[in-house]
């Protein structure tokens, strides 16, 4: 995938993946930090890991002999600035849906009282 909104799409579509970042929300961590509420094996989330960071989802540090991750927004940005026309989208089209289930209840009311 040479797209890159399709390869952070294609990092974010992994549950685990998602709750890495989640967690990465919070502050950097290590992969023995981000592997502890998983029950896979460190290689796996490096691997993990190695596919957020191609995203540019994630950036790596090494300081000493630990090796830290750290969340970078842009590229959530990105995917969220592309997502955001469809809810636009949704938005209007239940706000016309809502208008005409008022009007068929308004209808109803008036024909009960006719």
């Amino acid at each position: 995938m040479s797209d890159r909104l399709s390869v952070i799409f294609a990092a974010l579509a992994d549950p685990t993946r998602r709750a890495i970042l989640a967690r990465l929300a919070e502050g950097e961590a290590t992969v023995t930090e981000l592997a502890e509420p998983f029950d896979i094996s460190l290689p796996a989330i490096s691997r993990h890991l190695k596919v957020l960071e191609n995203a540019g989802l994630i950036s790596r540090s090494r300081s000493a002999q630990w090796r830290s991750s750290r969340l970078e927004a842009e590229p959530l940005r990105e995917a969220t600035a592309w997502m955001e026309r469809y809810r636009r989208f949704w938005d209007a089209n239940f706000t016309r849906l809502d208008a005409h289930l008022k009007r068929m209840q308004t209808d109803r009311t008036t024909r009960r009282t006719q």
